[in-house]
């Protein structure tokens, strides 16, 4: 089989230019995508598009079957969409016909990817990067794909059933729930910043990593799973598959839970 054929170059593919950081990110998916085709008895058409869109006061993404979302915050008071799209079928020109029928939807705030039926040997995705402003709500829902946020602050409500969840300098009411996937949470500062953090996995493992000097009241555990803590807390009896410690002067919750799967605790 021949392997896809590359778009030409993602600038000439998007309306807006991408910044070196976010143009880094989706070359890096093109690249990914066109690889991971190149086994396949299908063609591959792998394309980026990218739009900006007007905030809203929760911003809300639906990954629909296949697709994984993630967010960034930036400086801006909009927000920039980045859509990676993957269609496959028998041929390239249907591959490619198959592409150009996605279409992004963007209203009141809600934002997901509405594309043809298809038929057998046929599929298409959809994941997508949003750089949103610093403070945001944000809601994400996906089937088959992983959830992401960095950098913002809000109340956020991320549901994944096949796809790990991964946070990284957050803060406000922030509740997230995979069923198969495993979870990270990077904490920075000395405390977290908002009402908690709430979040859990049925299969998958956890990792969490905590400044030595912050302050929160940290609840960790697993029931089916090792308990790996390379961090100074405080416990009362022997360490078991629970902890519930203050850290520091404590402060709110910091809550980072798995059914079946590890847990470790990490200093950053």
């Amino acid at each position: 089989m021949k392997p896809p054929k590359r778009l030409l170059a993602i600038a000439l593919m998007l309306p807006f230019a991408l910044q070196a950081q976010d143009r880094e990110r989706a070359e890096r998916w093109l690249d990914n995508c066109e690889r991971n085709g190149w086994n396949n008895d299908r063609e591959k058409f792998c394309e980026v598009r990218e739009a900006n869109a007007s905030t809203a006061a929760t911003i809300s993404v639906d990954g629909r079957d296949n697709g994984g979302v993630s967010f960034y915050g930036a400086d801006r008071s909009d927000v920039r969409i980045i859509a990676m799209i993957e269609a496959q079928a028998d041929n390239m020109n249907d591959a490619r016909a198959l592409a150009k029928q996605i279409r992004i939807l963007t209203d009141g705030g809600r934002i997901r990817a509405e594309g043809p039926s298809t038929r057998r040997h046929q599929s298409w995705s959809v994941s997508f990067q949003l750089l949103v402003p610093r403070k945001s709500n944000l809601v994400a829902v996906t089937t088959n794909g992983g959830v992401s946020a960095e950098g913002v602050q809000g109340r956020m409500n991320f549901q994944a059933v096949n796809g790990g969840i991964r946070l990284a300098d957050v803060g406000g009411d922030v509740k997230a729930e995979t069923t198969n996937g495993g979870v990270s949470a990077t904490l920075t500062g000395s405390r977290w910043n908002g009402e908690g953090l709430d979040l859990r996995t049925t299969n998958g493992g956890v990792n969490v990593l905590i400044p030595r000097s912050y302050n929160a009241q940290l609840i960790t555990g697993t029931v089916n799973g090792g308990m790996r803590v390379d961090f100074p807390i405080t416990v009362q009896g022997t360490l078991g598959r629970t902890v519930q410690t203050k850290l520091g002067a404590g402060g709110p919750t910091v809550r980072v839970t798995t059914t079946n799967g590890g847990v470790r605790i990490t200093e950053r």
